[in-house]
């Protein structure tokens, strides 16, 4: 029998695959769609990594399963080409970013060839090219002309090292998620998304979608929903009004002193004479600072008095009027009343005497002791106290009675307020889609004619951030405007942030090639939503955030007739180095994936990363698990030695083979690969034991390998003598009879306490138990590392292993 080189192999039925079309999706077909998507990758220099392959293995595995149960598969793939990570790479290189891109998707459309996976390349898409971000512009302009884009003066998050504005989801503990430099704020003139006019959808309609709890959980804390009531505090000798909202109206009575944020459009305004020299330096300070250090809860709190005074509208008493930095103007109405119960307001008064007072009492006499005497911050909730008509109320009973109460009086209104804030989206970088928007000689904003689309991205600029939009220096696109528009038109010199881009692709792959709209409502009612999608946890707000929004953007306006892209979601764990630590060029301990499949082959590593652990889990790459797995796939391949026509196989490795296409079915229909592969060995065990095995029971082996090593399983399928690709043949069916009585419950011990207990067929060996044990996560989990110093088996019933 010839020898297994898994290079030869792969090759050859690459080329074949590409030849035939064998993965597109059909656009006519009776059988039921399934659109499995993966987050599109950024083509840097670097080239795909080991993480990559991962989720693009895992996608794979399922598109190829599903076709074989009778299903019209879309699984496309495309490149998130514009934005930072590709300019970075230029500016490093010195070379322009669409030469550098283009190398970049190259390399990555290659590896991803050689890993054999099944995309419908028919299908392919790049944000970069003029075809695509012609329709991002179009979206924009949908956007503009229903009210939803707009451009305003505001505060923004700047990173000096990349010279460009950031969105909040793009500030990590008060830093750039990309260069993870210190952010600062800038008062700019910015375009923004109004994304806040669906806030109530994006956190309503999680409930309809298949995503992990805590991805669910994240959406629903950054959009951060919170019921509480607007109060108006009345500025003294003064018809004007400081609008506060709270969640804890029920403390109103111990509000002794207000404070604004520096950015308070209020503050320059009623800030006495003799104070403003200390409130402008104040101020100076505070803007050299990010959200982060302004928000530490254990940083030393800092304020400034204005000189400034407002009324209670619960209490009546006189409110001293300050500014601290630890208030931010993008929360709430940037305005708070300050009270003894809150512990940075407690903290400040306690630092500039400032007059406390307490409306609330712990149950523990001890504590309220030392509450009331201004000891200690109390910010639990109580009984209230110093509140009038509302003492001995719970703070749960005083906020609905407060609240109704202050309502009546005309000072305040209960309402609903969100974190989420409308979404920057203007980048004063060169590699982006240009903002489709023109100005007239007086300033005014036009949009673009759709005729004059795609709006080109001028190539006579240089790309290097300076600190303004390098898009303002190009001279053919300031000639290009002025020879449609007329004299003295300029055009808008910002590009859009990237997520504008990945926020829409989705329903490209639908109809890519399409040039009268960015997707036919036909193609889209065929193909959309997305039924399963793939990506890193990382993506928990920025993406999906936005991409939501997009949908319910374009179902409002009737383009759609569903309101969430992604119905199924699913994330995929870190591949750690061998030494555990994440991934890095600069600790050396990147795991090429060329490398891996020239040395391994693309089956092997394949079947490894599937196998190391669960999906979603972290784990750390290991060489010599992957060798293991090239020798499985030698003995799989030499197995085809023992095939005999006519054959009538043992009741036992029947009743395998039929627990395996039933597990197997089961636990790829929940991405629980790990176990799958666990199962097609002790299977492949099982005929080895085996003199000989039948055609029949060999080609439903080869048939249940074929999602996971594609290759392999195409040549032993040709082997046969079959005509036709494995890959379009029917997932093989389980016969209930022969599972009857099939399997046997073995109890797992760690140190004799029952951790697991395995469903094996009946008359499973020693050494195939203990293997399934050894692979349990649960049994791994108490074994904490250790090897196991001796095992006890039990025929049928028990095996204990003693660590």
């Amino acid at each position: 029998m010839e020898q297994y080189i898994p290079q030869k192999v792969e090759k050859k039925w690459q080329k074949k695959w590409e030849e035939q079309g064998l993965y597109a999706a059909q656009e006519k077909s009776p059988k039921p769609k399934l659109y499995v998507l993966d987050m599109f990758p950024y083509p840097s220099g670097n080239g795909l990594h080991v993480g990559h392959v991962e989720g693009y293995t895992a996608t794979d595995i399922y598109s190829r399963f599903k076709r074989m149960q009778g299903y019209n598969v879309l699984h496309p793939m495309g490149w998130d080409a514009f934005g930072l990570p590709a300019e970075n790479y230029a500016i490093k290189t010195g070379v322009h970013p669409k030469e550098t891109t283009e190398k970049a998707i190259d390399t990555f459309r290659r590896q991803i060839k050689d890993l054999g996976l099944s995309y419908d390349w028919s299908r392919e898409i790049g944000t970069q090219t003029p075809e695509y971000y012609k329709w991002t512009q179009w979206l924009f302009l949908l956007m503009y002309k229903n009210g939803l884009a707009y451009k305003a003066k505001a505060n923004v998050n700047w990173c000096d090292s990349c010279k460009t504005v950031l969105a909040n989801e793009q500030v990590v503990n008060g830093l750039c998620e990309r260069s993870k430099d210190r952010v600062v704020q800038k008062e700019l003139e910015q375009w923004f998304f109004k994304i806040t006019d669906f806030a109530e959808d994006l956190i309503n309609d999680l409930d309809k979608v298949d995503w992990p709890e805590s991805t669910v959980r994240n959406q629903r804390n950054w959009i951060g929903k919170s019921h509480g009531i607007n109060l108006d505090f009345q500025l003294e000798h003064s018809k004007e009004t400081i609008s506060v909202f709270t969640t804890r109206v029920d403390t109103i009575f111990s509000g002794t002193f207000l404070i604004l944020a520096p950015e308070h459009p209020l503050v320059g305004k009623i800030t006495a004479p003799e104070q403003a020299e200390e409130v402008k330096k104040y101020i100076s300070e505070s803007s050299k600072k990010n959200e982060l250090e302004r928000t530490e809860i254990d940083k030393n709190k800092t304020g400034v008095f204005t000189g400034a005074f407002a009324i209670n509208p619960a209490s009546k008493e006189r409110m001293p009027i300050w500014v601290a930095d630890f208030v931010l103007a993008n929360y709430g109405t940037g305005a708070v009343f300050a009270d003894a119960h809150d512990e940075r307001d407690f903290e400040l008064a306690k630092k500039y005497d400032i007059p406390l007072k307490v409306s609330l009492r712990p149950k523990d006499d001890v504590l309220w002791e030392k509450v009331k005497n201004l000891e200690v911050c109390y910010p639990e909730e109580g009984i209230l106290v110093n509140s009038m008509q509302f003492d001995g109320l719970s703070s749960a009973q005083a906020r609905e009675k407060i609240a109704e109460w202050l309502e009546r009086e005309g000072a305040g209104k209960r309402t609903i307020n969100y974190h989420l804030r409308d979404w920057l989206i203007s980048r004063q970088r060169y590699w982006g889609a240009p903002i489709p928007i023109v100005y007239d000689p007086a300033g005014n904003a036009h949009p673009i004619p759709e005729k004059h689309f795609p709006w080109l991205l001028p190539t006579d600029v240089e790309f290097k951030p300076s600190g303004y939009s390098p898009l303002a220096d190009s001279q053919e696109l300031a000639e290009r405007t002025e020879k449609i528009f007329g004299k003295g038109w300029k055009p808008e010199a910002d590009t859009m942030d990237t997520f504008v881009c990945s926020s829409w692709y989705y329903l490209r792959f639908a109809d890519p090639d399409n040039k009268n709209e960015f997707a036919s409502k036909e193609a889209m009612k065929r193909w959309l939503p997305v039924d399963v999608y793939m990506g890193g946890a990382e993506h928990t707000v920025l993406h999906l955030m936005y991409a939501r929004f997009f949908t319910k953007v374009l179902h409002k306006l009737g383009y759609v007739d569903f309101t969430e892209p992604f119905l199924k979601l699913r994330h995929q764990g870190t591949i750690l180095a061998e030494d555990g630590r994440k991934m890095s060029k600069s600790l050396g301990n990147v795991v090429n994936p060329d490398e891996a499949v020239a040395q391994y082959g693309a089956d092997a590593v394949r079947l490894y990363e599937m196998f190391v652990g669960p999906l979603a889990d972290a784990k750390p790459w290991n060489t010599k698990s992957i060798v293991g797995i090239k020798r499985f796939l030698e003995r799989v391949w030499r197995l085809q030695e023992k095939v005999q026509r006519g054959r009538k196989d043992s009741a036992e490795l029947q009743r395998i083979l039929h627990y395996t296409i039933k597990k197997a079915g089961e636990d790829m229909a929940t991405f629980e690969f790990n176990t799958t592969i666990s199962q097609l060995m002790i299977c492949s065990n099982a005929m080895e034991q085996e003199e000989s095995i039948s055609a029949g029971i060999w080609e439903s082996f080869v048939l249940l390998l074929a999602p996971f090593a594609p290759h392999i399983a195409e040549e032993l399928w040709s082997a046969l003598g079959h005509a036709e690709s494995v890959h379009t043949q029917t997932w093989p069916a389980y016969d209930p009879e022969v599972l009857m009585e099939e399997t046997v419950r073995i109890v797992l011990q760690v140190n004799g306490k029952v951790r697991d207990i395995a469903e094996l067929p009946q008359g499973v060996l020693e050494k195939e138990v203990r293997a399934f044990a050894l692979q349990s996560d649960k049994i791994q989990r108490w074994m904490a590392g250790k090897q196991p110093k001796r095992i006890v088996y039990v025929p049928g019933k028990l095996l204990n292993i003693v660590v």
